[in-house]
């Protein structure tokens, strides 16, 4: 049988390291960070009248960091090298460990447990819509931002 990432990801030279060894190291460190800075941020702001604003926060914050770089790093090239480690490490590992739409879905459960059906449903549906405007959001900075120059030539 034929390991489909060694079909599609060629090893990088300069590290020995195979490549999928490599980006489970890299989404590891990263989601380490990202529940760190979830959790402490999550711990400091409190619930306004039980909706859970500091996950809300947190999630629409990390739509939109993740639109950054995704946009950011596809405009800046290939799906290789640093690109990809950037991608593993702080898309995947970083900004999903920082967001959580687990909490989001107990939150949710919590609301309607506690009779708050239509703020539940507004709530979630809410984080949803909102989470892909700010991710739209992201994706537009990144583009109108200039591309940092690269070996001396246009990026």
């Amino acid at each position: 049988m034929t390991d489909e990432i060694a079909l599609h990801e060629p090893l990088d030279t300069d590290t020995g390291i195979r490549p999928h060894l490599r980006a489970v190291v890299l989404v590891t460190a990263g989601g380490f960070f990202g529940t760190v800075a979830r959790h402490l941020i999550g711990e400091a702001i409190p619930n306004w009248q039980g909706i859970p604003v500091g996950i809300l926060t947190i999630n629409l914050f990390g739509a939109f960091l993740l639109g950054v770089l995704i946009e950011a790093l596809s405009r800046s090239g290939p799906d290789i090298g640093w690109r990809r480690n950037m991608r593993f490490f702080v898309g995947t590992g970083v900004i999903g460990g920082f967001t959580t739409y687990s909490a989001l879905a107990s939150d949710a459960a919590i609301l309607l447990h506690a009779g708050a059906a239509g703020t539940a449903a507004v709530y979630s549906l809410g984080t949803v819509v909102a989470g892909a405007v700010t991710t739209a959001a992201g994706i537009w900075l990144a583009r109108i931002l200039p591309m940092p120059r690269q070996n001396g030539a246009a990026a």
